[in-house]
């Protein structure tokens, strides 16, 4: 690391994910630092922007990255943000660390890249386990989803969880700290454990176009895709008590309620025999009109790519189906003189006996 006059003086290190990334062959992402030893008028005074609400975290003015003042917290109250933070330069690195979740997450390195680990955590990282660095572990109910986040970003790295800090997990649990976590929290530790640790997606992030996401990159596709994907079994109440849980954002509700119809329509099709046309034909309608694709086209596209992931046959046939039903529109029925209930029954009728001709003609 070149040397920054900035810090000159200054006991940093580099703490948490980076470091435990950085020895699993993975990716860096953000990179966050403690000071030890410091105040935040000495911080101030260096040209560091203070950022922190409930404790002292700095930005960096030329990397933006941030340094927080090394600091203990002790229990005052329920849920994650139940803490009395206490930051001060008598604050070591070894109690600063000890607070962290898992000894993976309490390893710090100096600038020169020597590492600091007080509580075995490039053991436990070697080892491929969850390991608790306290029996603090228990103040923080947020702790429990993040373990299954890390199970959830490490799962083919084969980590588990050590059984001490199970117990810890159950015990969380069953005291009922549970309960004061907040909602939105629950989604972001949620979203968190489904995006992938690379943007490279197996699939085509063309599921993302389902619904207009605030974020378009490859990793929120990923997100995306899974949430759909884990709950496409359900049915409509238990997708509703799941998303409803989490406080999924619309994007993902929609995904996987489309994601759900697209099964449900391969299964469908599964059943029947190959001379069903008639009522293949009705079951390929009935998916076009549950996903609205008349109205909202721009939906078919990513849903034949779920689809074909599972059945490229069946994917190809909707594709023609869609395309050839697509060009009946309502214009040339009002010219024939169509109207009213009988206009919408006339279109649906030669949709679906265009979709069985097509499909007639496929086998």
């Amino acid at each position: 690391m070149p040397p920054d006059p900035r810090l000159d003086g200054l006991e940093v290190y580099l703490v948490g994910g980076a470091v435990r990334d950085a020895r699993l062959g993975w990716p860096v992402g953000d990179r966050d630092w403690v000071v030890v030893g410091a105040t935040p008028e000495a911080m101030r005074l260096r040209g560091f922007k203070s950022v922190g609400r409930d404790f002292p975290v700095f930005l960096h003015p030329d990397t933006h990255e941030e340094y927080a003042l090394a600091r203990t917290e002790r229990k005052q109250g329920h849920g994650y943000t139940g803490f009395e933070v206490h930051a001060s330069p008598d604050v070591t690195l070894e109690a600063d660390l000890a607070r962290r979740d898992f000894t993976i997450n309490a390893m710090a390195e100096t600038p020169d890249g020597e590492l600091v680990d007080p509580y075995g955590g490039a053991a436990d990282l070697a080892a491929r386990r969850l390991r608790h660095v306290s029996a603090a572990f228990v103040e923080d109910p947020l702790r429990v989803l993040r373990a299954a986040r890390f199970l959830a970003r490490y799962r083919k790295l084969g980590f588990t969880i050590v059984a001490e800090t199970m117990a810890l997990m159950r015990q969380l649990t069953e005291s009922g700290e549970m309960q004061y976590l907040v909602a939105a929290r629950g989604w972001t530790e949620t979203h968190k454990a489904l995006m992938p640790p690379l943007a490279t997606p197996s699939l085509p992030e063309v599921l993302a176009r389902l619904e207009p996401v605030p974020d378009e990159s490859a990793s929120h596709s990923v997100a995306l895709w899974r949430w759909a994907r884990l709950g496409e079994h359900l049915e409509d109440d238990e997708q509703a008590r799941l998303n409803d849980a989490v406080k999924a954002p619309n994007a993902f509700r929609d995904a996987m309620r489309l994601a759900a119809l697209s099964r449900r329509l391969r299964l469908r099709i599964d059943d029947l025999r190959p001379g069903d046309a008639e009522d293949r034909a009705g079951a390929i309608m009935a998916w076009l009109d549950g996903i609205d694709a008349w109205r909202r086209p721009e939906r078919v596209t990513p849903l034949l790519a779920l689809i074909a992931h599972d059945d490229g046959e069946l994917a190809d046939d909707l594709a023609l189906a869609w395309r050839l039903a697509s060009q009946i529109l309502p214009k040339a029925l009002l010219d024939e003189g169509f109207r009213g209930p009988a206009l919408g029954k006339e279109l649906s009728r030669r949709r679906q006996a265009t979709v069985r001709e097509a499909l007639d003609t496929r086998r």
